[in-house]
């Protein structure tokens, strides 16, 4: 396998970087690929989120200045500069839908070519869109060959029609062009934009859940991110406008604390789920300066975080229920992201959607893997995987969507079972 030049040569063509841009912090991930897709992790930075509101930019430069610092803590760890990232995407402006295309099969052979793909992923992506928007990921689900569906490389399949079902992600081009802008300001190279939860599903999910049937659900501060797969391909994407931050609002408001202390509250005594706490268990909470601190019971505690979990989790099924793929979830559901590391989030999230529930972080990587295995580092590291499985690159003015099977999923899973049964 060969592997993309870096700009300015000054780094091994086979290291690759992740930028997750989030509204709690903005994290980058350095490894090193192999000829055979492992990944290693080389180094890893965070910094403090600045100049972002729920995935839209809008202070540059505090922005930029968040990316060279995680940047800079990352090049630092890993003894590397370098200078092309790929980096994940998500806000309120991300928009999908899934789509059909036809076309008739061009050889005189009827069999089916590679251009014969292109011409139906094209047929299927021209979707009525605002001039204000553009195609970020076509994703195909299925093809079909004279109404022969399940059909996932039709390439020399005999055949005078051929259809493709797919899922299209749109997203809205002011956003991209500032995310863009952003990361140039950086001094980097933004060599690939991916949906944040679909990033997350390569570093979360086995090829084998994917096949079964799983929806991913990512839960950022800012955002909530769901992703549905079934026999292996995308059915469904949505971006929920709601996270941890607002579980962190809820307890300042309820507990008059101090935003920043609010959040501290959250990861070390929050609770989604009377089952995690000990009855009678009192919290000593750190009040506004100048006040002294309250004393909070447990079960109080529960009642504030309870019920904005329950929203958002509740919002997410309801977007895999909009996908008629709840009830072939033989994998269930897969909790990731810095809001699943939230005490009893898993429980309250299996009483809500009724089926398997699991929280997971980024597996099989190896080096530092400290450092990117964390449910919170999910996207940052699923962006190495997206990279590794794309070992070149278009020009950066390029705006055609993926084709074919973008993200390997399909080559994923055919070589997971050639490789145990």
């Amino acid at each position: 396998m060969e592997f993309p030049k870096l700009k300015g040569n000054s780094v091994p063509n086979n290291i690759v970087a992740g930028l997750d841009i989030g509204t709690s912090k903005f994290a980058v991930v350095i490894g090193e690929t192999s000829e055979i897709g492992q990944i290693t992790i080389l180094g890893a930075g965070l910094a403090q989120s600045q100049g972002l509101r729920q995935g839209a930019i809008i202070n540059l430069e505090s922005a930029v200045q968040a990316i060279r610092s995680a940047v800079n803590e990352a090049q630092l760890t890993a003894g590397i500069k370098i200078s092309d990232v790929a980096v994940g995407i998500a806000g309120e402006h991300i928009h999908s839908v899934n789509s059909r295309g036809v076309v008739a099969v061009s050889r005189s052979d009827q069999e089916v070519t590679a251009h014969d793909m292109d011409r139906v992923l094209d047929a299927a992506r021209a979707i009525a869109l605002p001039v204000d928007r553009k195609v970020l990921h076509v994703l195909p689900q299925e093809y079909i060959v004279d109404e022969e569906g399940g059909i996932s490389h039709p390439i020399g399949i005999k055949g005078v029609r051929l259809e493709a079902e797919v899922h299209i992600v749109t997203m809205g081009m002011k956003a991209e062009q500032n995310l863009i802008q952003c990361v140039n300001k950086a001094d980097l190279n933004l060599t690939a934009l991916v949906l944040e939860p679909l990033a997350s599903s390569l570093a979360v999910l086995h090829p084998e859940e994917m096949k079964l049937g799983v929806a991913i659900v990512d839960i950022g501060a800012g955002n909530t991110e769901v992703a549905v797969f079934k026999e292996g391909t995308i059915r469904q994407t949505a971006i929920i406008n709601m996270g941890g931050q607002n579980v962190s609002n809820d307890i300042a408001l309820g507990l008059g604390t101090p935003p920043p202390q609010a959040e501290i509250i959250k990861q070390q005594y929050g609770c989604a789920h009377e089952t995690c706490i000990k009855k009678g268990d009192v919290i000593s909470v750190p009040g506004i300066p100048g006040r002294p601190p309250l004393e909070v019971s447990a079960e109080a505690m529960v009642s504030i975080v309870r019920p904005r979990m329950t929203e958002i989790l509740r919002a997410a099924s309801e977007q895999i229920r909009q996908s008629k793929c709840m009830e072939n979830l033989g994998s269930g559901i897969v909790l990731t992201g810095g809001g699943a590391m939230l005490r009893g989030v898993d429980r309250l999230a299996t009483d809500i959607f009724g089926i398997p529930v699991k929280t997971a972080g980024p597996w099989g990587l190896t080096g530092l893997t400290e450092s990117a295995t964390s449910p919170a580092m999910a996207t940052a590291a699923g962006l190495l995987h997206y990279q590794a499985e794309h070992p070149t690159f278009e020009k950066e003015d390029d705006t055609s969507p993926d084709k074919g099977d973008p993200f390997g999923i399909f080559e994923k899973i055919k070589k997971f079972y050639q490789d145990n049964f």
